[in-house]
């Protein structure tokens, strides 16, 4: 039928931008190589991570993340999100697919690498302080910023919102990956993971770098022109979930009545368009 042709056009070109020339074989590796996991099939982390609001949790994860001055140096210098930006997504993506399905034995191997990537990271910031990719302290507002943002874009825009318990269950699950990692005491419920997140503001501020990395996610992504209107309604939906203090340091403007109806709206609509998408042909 042409639906399930265009459906099936459709999502093969979004998975292969997420997830790259390897997706298909990194996929069945994932998912069918036999052997425990870390999470169990009906664990929230597999409920979040697995939805398309993943889409815009994680364009509103990079925004935030970008305001501690010591990570956006290191993501500034070394991550080349400009030149190949795909690719970096491509390994984020992957790394979240195997950490979350994947077999325990390959789980620890994607952090193993990235650990070792990490232990190689190290500059110094346009402020003058050292810092590395593998420092805890940093480690962990990596952590703090991404589980707020893919939690709460999940909450809004997800196929099957949390309950309360599993909010908690949620944070936690994701805890376990950031302590693999080495994040220093990552938080373990939703309550401590806000707080956290507050404990970071004395640290925050928007540089420079942090500014432009902004643009060139909202603005200037590399798209072909005509994917950029879609793309621009998940980006407006990412910034929509940045808590106030960030959105005005980072410099987005805010229209209330707009971003509570159209724009959210959007979101809705887009998050349902990738769902459908992705899904195959009954």
């Amino acid at each position: 039928m042409l639906v399930d042709t265009v459906r099936t056009r459709l999502g093969s070109a979004l998975f292969s931008r997420v997830a790259g020339p390897d997706g298909p074989a990194n996929r069945a590796r994932i998912h069918d190589t036999p052997g425990p996991r870390w999470f169990a099939p009906d664990s929230p982390v597999r409920t979040v991570h697995g939805d398309a609001a993943m889409f815009i949790g994680g364009i509103a994860a990079l925004l935030l993340q970008s305001l501690h001055p010591l990570a956006m140096a290191a993501v500034d210098a070394h991550s080349g999100y400009k030149g190949d930006p795909w690719g970096r997504l491509q390994r984020t993506s992957t790394f979240l697919a195997v950490t979350t399905f994947g077999t325990e034995e390959h789980a620890q191997h994607a952090v193993d690498q990235v650990r070792a990537v990490h232990g190689r990271i190290r500059g110094t910031a346009p402020d003058g302080r050292p810092y590395r990719a593998d420092d805890p302290h940093l480690l962990t507002w990596v952590h703090t910023a991404e589980a707020y943002c893919f939690l709460a874009a999940h909450q809004r825009f997800g196929a099957h919102p949390l309950e309360k318990e599993s909010c908690t269950r949620y944070v936690a699950e994701s805890a376990r990956v950031a302590r693999a990692l080495g994040a220093d005491d990552p938080p373990a419920d939703r309550t401590a993971l806000v707080r956290r997140l507050n404990d970071y503001r004395t640290e925050l501020r928007a540089t420079p770098a942090a500014r432009e990395a902004a643009r060139f996610l909202l603005l200037t992504p590399p798209l072909p022109w005509v994917a950029r209107p879609a793309y621009g309604v998940l980006a407006a939906n990412a910034a929509g979930l940045l808590p106030g203090w960030a959105r005005r340091a980072l410099l987005l403007p805010y229209i209330p009545v707009v971003e509570e109806t159209a724009v959210r709206l959007g979101g809705h609509g887009m998050t349902r368009a990738i769902r459908w998408a992705m899904r195959s042909p009954a």
